[in-house]
């Protein structure tokens, strides 16, 4: 290393962020020391002091000289705990260089922030474009003003109002990535960003919370939690996933979707409503995954009503890979359901096909919507049937799996049993 030219053993040593390792090398020799200034990133990992020391302040201490040794820091991630009281200072020390920002705010941070007001300081780093939040209270919108140059944020387990997201979200009207993720929230969510690219809501609970997304940019939505939801221009929107874990979704309002590519809908239960009408605005969809277990708006657990197979295919021109569980390849294997095939019907574009079979209930049925969904798929390369979460309580099991075997050997290059 006493070869290499200043340039290159820094360039090398600007890799480093994890603290451990830029202290380690601090301590080699005064070349190495005279490098720390020029790292871009430092990196303060779950473990990166004792107890001992978190306890008695000296975790802060370091913290704070390693921020103040970089003049040129651009990335700052602290997952070890720290006091919030000295946050402000660090922020304050490199707001003209700092772009992203990362923190993990548990442990001693939560006896302080429940005072409030603990994130107000973030808006001393008035360059950063990138903020992630990890375990915040925030039951107030931060004091943040505009953060003009911030493009992503990120807030992780967090418990949240609806009128702080809407407020912390307005605060940041420049943001092309929104991630929300694990968080607890009820109510009216409002969220309107004319540059979001990206967005990922994941609230838990099984309270009722709806959703108001204005993204005229929108490309990616990801949705968890929600039993309205309504968007706004989503015309350039690509993929699409909505799923409720507990209690039930009513309304899906989306409006015409000509590029989406990925559609997923999953969840115990939603009204048919919610579900016909996503599915008629993503007619021009390629890859759609059905995974709702139920219909039904009230209480009571409904199942799909029939399905047309040749209406569904012809309203999705495009579809070349489906993932149809349990309820879904039910509604298509109804008395009803293959009435219209003729020998002019075909399903243009499907390559892949994984079905979920629940029930060996109505057999010859869904033998027949098997047989037709291999015959009339031209350009068919798989079909995948998984029969491992069948329920066996019935005696026609059996023969079902026989018959389903059967059928497997006769199409053996394209159908195989999970």
């Amino acid at each position: 290393m006493n070869a290499v030219p200043d340039g290159v053993v820094q360039h090398i040593l600007s890799m480093l962020s994890n603290v451990r390792d830029v202290a380690a090398c601090a301590c080699v020799c005064r070349r190495w020391r005279d490098c720390v200034p020029y790292l871009p990133a430092l990196f303060f990992p779950r473990n990166a002091f004792d107890a001992a020391a978190v306890g008695g302040g000296a975790a802060d201490e370091a913290i704070g000289r390693m921020v103040a040794a970089v003049s040129r820091l651009r990335e700052l991630v602290i997952y070890c705990p720290f006091s919030m009281a000295r946050l402000p200072a660090w922020l304050a020390m490199r707001s003209a260089s700092l772009r992203v920002l990362e923190l993990r705010m548990d442990a001693a941070a939560d006896k302080e922030a429940a005072g409030g007001g603990h994130l107000d300081c973030v808006a001393l780093a008035t360059g950063l474009e990138e903020l992630r939040l990890w375990g915040v209270l925030m039951t107030n919108a931060p004091a943040w003003g505009r953060l003009q140059h911030l493009r992503v944020l990120e807030i992780v387990g967090a418990p949240l109002r609806d009128t702080a997201i809407t407020e912390t979200v307005a605060a940041c009207p420049n943001l092309t990535d929104l991630s929300l993720l694990g968080c607890d929230c009820s109510g009216d969510v409002s969220i309107q960003l004319s540059m979001l690219q990206r967005c990922r809501l994941d609230f838990l609970g099984g309270g009722n919370c709806s959703l108001l997304l204005s993204a005229p940019r929108l490309e990616s939505l990801e949705a968890q939690g929600f039993t309205w939801i309504s968007l706004r221009g989503g015309h350039n929107l690509r993929r699409l996933s909505i799923a409720k874990s507990t209690g039930r979704v009513y309304k899906v309002d989306t409006g015409r979707l000509p590029d989406l590519e990925y559609l997923s809908l999953r969840g115990v239960q939603w009204s048919w409503a919610a579900v016909s009408s996503v599915l008629q605005c993503a007619s021009e969809v390629k890859h759609l995954v059905m995974k709702i277990e139920f219909c039904g708006d009230f209480d009571v657990l409904q199942p799909f009503p029939e399905i047309d197979l040749v209406d569904f295919f012809n309203g999705h021109p495009k579809l070349a890979k489906f993932e149809i569980h349990g309820a879904m390849f039910a509604a298509l294997c109804q008395k009803n359901s293959l009435k219209n095939l003729d020998s002019r019907f075909c399903i243009p574009c499907l390559e892949e096909l994984l079905i979920t079979v629940r029930s060996p209930l109505n057999a010859e049925q869904k033998l027949s919507t098997l047989e037709s969904l291999v015959k009339y798929s031209i350009k068919l390369q798989s079909m995948v049937i998984r029969i491992s979460q069948m329920k066996n309580c019935h005696d026609a099991a059996d023969d079902f799996f026989e018959e389903i075997c059967k059928f497997k050997y006769i199409n053996y290059r394209k159908v195989r049993i999970e």
